[in-house]
């Protein structure tokens, strides 16, 4: 199995591109749609659609655990969905996720500010001023995002195996370019090993959003996932109701099939 993960900026056809390239490889797209879909089968579309690819303000980072909550929800998400294989991502931190999995390639489309104001005055229907603002506001979310995701600037080259630049390739020629590189004997398909690598993952994310959003998280008390089914708690905690609680919310995680309860009191 095989991902690619396209990143782009506003009005530099990657999205166009990335459909594409899905329909000549075979693959499923994973687009906004799609995101929306998944949020609302495992229950929390609200806060995906409240991140939203931005990253959250000063205040938000500060005074609340929310931000991490969403993160931690939107990432399990994009794990399960490349434990299907074959599937290209649109954004939301999918670069960053899959970048150590080699059946993985990595696309940033680029353009400059003046033709993708361009585009998207065409595509929306608005004044110079107005797609100006959109576009610089997109650039501005886009890397606030990463950077609070991950750390990272989302137009680092470093993140990409290709990156193409639509002023001077046309979408056919980044189409060809992108399917004949994610054909080549490099990209090397995933084994069942990263299957259950992204399944672990998942349920990382998944235990690790469960214990924040019941306020469950304490400085000494720890968790590990043995495998897709079995997650381990250990540590000290301060009451033997505390030890119950923390198992009980951890058994109600989707995915978790056995808890292993090794906390002190």
């Amino acid at each position: 199995m095989y991902f690619i993960t396209f990143s782009e900026m506003l009005g530099s056809k990657g999205k166009e591109i990335a459909g594409k390239v899905a329909a000549e490889l075979g693959y499923s797209i994973f687009d906004e749609k799609k995101l929306l879909e998944a949020a609302e089968r495992n229950g929390f579309l609200d806060e995906i659609m409240e991140l939203d690819e931005k990253g959250p303000s000063f205040l938000e980072r500060f005074l609340s655990e929310r931000p991490k909550i969403y993160l931690d929800k939107l990432q399990s998400v994009i794990y399960d969905e490349a434990r299907k294989g074959d599937i290209v991502f649109l954004g939301k931190g999918s670069q960053m996720l899959l970048n150590s999995f080699e059946c993985a390639l990595h696309v940033l489309v680029i353009g400059s500010l003046e033709n993708r104001i361009q585009a998207v005055m065409k595509e929306s229907h608005v004044l110079e001023n107005v797609a100006k603002k959109i576009v610089e506001r997109s650039d501005h979310d886009r890397d606030g995002f990463l950077r609070f995701a991950f750390g990272k600037s989302w137009l680092d080259p470093t993140l990409y195996d290709i990156v193409i630049n639509t002023d001077k390739l046309g979408v056919e020629p980044a189409v060809t370019m992108v399917v004949e590189a994610a054909k080549s004997d490099e990209i090397k398909s995933c084994g069942i090993e990263s299957v259950n690598l992204l399944g672990r993952l998942s349920l990382e994310r998944k235990v690790e959003s469960a214990l924040l959003e019941a306020r469950l998280t304490s400085p000494n008390v720890f968790t590990s996932v043995e495998d897709t089914e079995t997650v381990r708690a250990y540590g000290i905690a301060y009451s033997v109701h505390e030890k119950e609680v923390i198992e009980e919310r951890l058994k109600k995680v989707a995915g978790v099939k056995q808890v292993v309860n090794e906390i002190n009191v």
